[in-house]
């Protein structure tokens, strides 16, 4: 069974047990230094990506830092 999770504004089917942290690190290219992550318009903090239950129609939000000036 699969769900549709909204990526970054990009509406994407994934297994239904997929983790946020799985996501996030597809997303980031397996490295999570200088990310957040925003499910629904509220951060999770890092020690709880794992854990984390997704649900059909969530909107996640990953932000990299970058530096700049």
């Amino acid at each position: 069974m699969n769900i549709t999770l909204e990526i970054n504004k990009q509406k994407t089917e994934h297994p239904s047990n997929i983790s946020l942290m799985q996501i996030a690190m597809d997303y980031c290219l397996q490295k999570l230094e200088g990310i957040a992550v925003a499910v629904n318009g509220k951060v999770i903090p890092k020690s709880k990506l794992s854990n984390y239950t997704l649900r059909s129609g969530d909107k996640i939000l990953i932000i990299k830092a970058t530096q700049g000036g």
